[in-house]
């Protein structure tokens, strides 16, 4: 029977509520082209609960009796996730020679007082961990700095917290950075790596709908990286998204953006400090 689904087609108005559902929960605009996308990345979920089409897996995500659950199932199987380490690196590099020196002056972050970054859609870790590395090597890895790490996807977020990648996902760490903060996995045929210990115990995950209207966090931040998250949203979701991320930071605080993604005539209590590189009034 489940064999079936694979030559069956969403119809439109189960895509239509799924849409519905994605954007007023997650801010996230599905367009008809990505209809084939939502197909391929439902079927091996139908199939697992056994059912016979797309129609009846939708009237089980909103009617069913375990909606709540299989909503944060839908939600981690359609959010995109694509990161890497080191990503966009000159965001690195300016944080280790212009960012870093600038906020250890201001009262003594990261020595005496603790820096906190936020990477606020950090997916499978990479970026978080990035961070956490480069921040080691500024202020040592007993420096004090936190990084508070969000996403929506609960799948992800388990992924990041395990801190384990195959070598091949590692291979943009620089070879000084792995050998100093990665062990290798005891059997050398699994080809894994995880961060070591004094790395791990740096970052913080928890769940986080940045469509939501309050933010849980923990206390104020001074760097954010929301990078590849805006091109997700409307105009007017940005603008709202963006002004309750800023509302976290410290006066002061550096806003990291994709390099694919501009804020221009969106009204946000920031100004430009580089291409990118934004600093909080």
């Amino acid at each position: 029977m489940t064999s079936n689904i694979f030559s069956k087609k969403l119809e439109e108005k189960d895509f239509n509520r799924l849409k519905t559902f994605i954007e007023s929960s997650c801010g996230i605009k599905l367009s008809e082209n990505k209809k084939s996308m939502v197909e391929g990345r439902l079927r091996k979920r139908i199939k697992a609960l056994g059912m016979q089409g797309y129609s009846e897996y939708v009237d089980f995500v909103f009617d069913g009796g375990r909606e709540s659950i299989e909503q944060t199932y839908l939600i981690d199987v359609i959010t995109t996730n694509k990161t890497d380490f080191f990503r966009e690196n000159n965001h690195f590099e300016m944080m280790t020679s212009k960012i870093l020196p600038i906020l250890s002056e201001k009262g003594g972050l990261g020595h005496h007082k603790p820096l906190r970054v936020w990477s606020c859609a950090s997916s499978t870790g990479e970026e978080p961990y990035t961070i956490a590395m480069v921040l080691a090597e500024f202020f040592g890895i007993n420096g004090k700095f936190n990084i508070f790490a969000t996403d929506i996807n609960t799948s992800v977020l388990s992924t990041a917290q395990r801190a384990i990648y195959t070598e091949d996902r590692a291979k943009d760490i620089p070879y000084a950075l792995k050998k100093k903060y990665l062990m290798r996995s005891k059997n050398p045929d699994d080809r894994l790596v995880r961060f070591r210990p004094e790395i791990r115990s740096k970052v913080k995950f928890a769940r986080l709908n940045l469509k939501s209207s309050h933010y849980m966090l923990p206390e104020s931040v001074d760097i954010v990286f929301c990078r590849n998250v805006l091109i997700y949203f409307d105009i007017k979701t940005q603008e709202e998204m963006l002004n309750r991320i800023c509302s976290h930071m410290n006066p002061g605080g550096f806003l990291f953006m994709g390099h694919s993604e501009s804020i221009h005539g969106l009204r946000l209590p920031v100004k430009t400090y580089a291409p990118t590189i934004y600093i909080r009034d």
